[in-house]
């Protein structure tokens, strides 16, 4: 009996333990439980991006579903489908700087009745963050891809880098090179604007940190 229920589950369902790269080829085969599946192992991971990088915000159930979204709609592009969990974080990291730009420039629509009583400390130095972070991804945007990942991987979701090699399919060596690269690049860019050069410093201290 055990047998033939875990012969119907094999068959008929997929075991929660099932590889991401299997989870991957089942979306695109349109089995009825793959797209749960792929929720529930990482929404919660989605979820925790989005509140780092927004705050509390009401919008987050709703940008979540915007990245799944997108990354059901465009999962047969995904070219390794082992790196499932790299491409959603990607994605993600993509729908925060897209949220931000959007606020940005309703902030910008604003700036004629500036924000005043007791929270306005509060208010001045979330915006510098959430500036910083923008600015931040206009630079990322200019790296390629697979340094863009390695970075976003790293220092966004704080993975340790044997697992950011294995997110993106390669050698530790080349993880650490892409990230390096990355590095350089963010670096550069960050020198020629000052109100960004205190945010990578920190970021920096942090990734070394972990090291």
């Amino acid at each position: 009996m055990m047998h033939e229920a875990r012969l119907f589950l094999v068959q008929g369902g997929l075991p929660q333990e099932v590889d991401d790269a299997t989870l991957v080829h089942k979306l695109l085969d349109q089995h009825p439980h793959a797209a749960r599946i792929i929720w529930q192992r990482l929404a919660p991971m989605v979820h925790g991006l989005l509140r780092r990088s927004l705050g509390r915000d009401d919008d987050i159930e709703d940008l979540a579903q915007e990245v799944f979204m997108h990354v059901f709609q465009r999962a047969s592009t995904l070219r390794n489908p082992q790196a499932l969990r790299a491409y959603v974080i990607t994605v993600t990291a993509f729908t925060v700087r897209n949220e931000l730009r959007t606020r940005w420039s309703r902030r910008w629509l604003r700036r004629q009745h500036p924000v005043t009583g007791p929270d306005q400390l509060v208010t001045h130095q979330d915006i510098e963050s959430r500036e910083a972070l923008r600015r931040l991804c206009l630079i990322l945007d200019r790296a390629n891809a697979e340094e863009r990942t390695a970075f976003v991987l790293r220092v966004i979701e704080g993975m340790p880098l044997e697992d950011v090699a294995t997110a993106l399919d390669v050698s530790v060596a080349t993880a650490k090179r892409r990230l390096s690269r990355a590095w350089h690049h963010v670096v550069l860019f960050a020198e020629r604007d000052t109100a960004l050069v205190e945010y990578v410093s920190s970021l920096q201290r942090d990734d070394e940190a972990c090291a």
